[in-house]
């Protein structure tokens, strides 16, 4: 691919392009160039867990590029089991705040986002729990490239914590809340860390 017109589909995909450079030869399928433009991946390892937010609002743009982040997460044979409730109502923040002995944050969050399963999505017993994490990953890696700061609280599998999102929230009793992500704008910097352990990996055998 000559410079120029690696230059354009860099610009026009906002990631950097490692195609490779030529003097000649055809311009790759959208689809193929997707798959060969490595996507920056800083933002695995900048990602921290925030639990204090300044009050600064998150717009509706910067929210639905998380929603867009969640439902692009894997799921079991694409099943994608998934709903999403959007919060940003200072009273229910602060009802959240109590759902779970870890979701304090939610008080002071600009927003949080609910992560759910629908039983009735779900083609593949049991998956739904990794569907719906790594749904929520995705939300805090997406927010962490926004500059958005980020916790994941657990609320699945702890039946009292279930319910009492589902009251605070009016979310029928055959959904499953399974975590919140509590949002906004950081009041507080984590540096990142290496948590890169050696003896936890092992090849080819244990």
């Amino acid at each position: 691919m000559k410079r120029p017109q690696r230059d354009r589909y860099q610009a026009a995909l906002g990631v950097p392009c490692r195609l490779p450079l030529s003097d000649a030869g055809s311009i790759p399928a959208a689809s193929t160039i997707l798959f060969q433009c490595a996507i920056e991946m800083d933002a695995i390892f900048k990602r921290r867990s925030i639990r204090s937010f300044r009050r600064d609002p998150l717009d509706e743009p910067s929210l639905e590029k998380l929603l867009a982040a969640a439902m692009a997460a894997p799921s079991a044979g694409n099943e994608q089991p998934w709903h999403f409730v959007v919060v940003k109502d200072r009273a229910l923040l602060e009802q959240l705040s109590q759902a779970s002995p870890y979701a304090q944050p939610c008080a002071g969050a600009a927003a949080a986002i609910v992560v759910c399963c629908d039983p009735s999505l779900v083609k593949h017993e049991g998956f739904w729990v990794q569907d719906c994490a790594a749904a929520t990953q995705n939300i805090l890696l997406e927010a962490t490239d926004l500059g958005i700061g980020s916790v994941w609280i657990g609320i699945h599998p702890r039946a009292e914590r279930e319910g009492a999102v589902r009251k605070i929230l009016s979310i029928p009793s055959v959904i499953v809340p399974f975590s919140i992500v509590a949002l906004g704008y950081p009041a507080e910097e984590k540096p990142p860390v290496d948590r890169y352990m050696r003896d936890r990996v092992h090849r080819e055998r244990w």
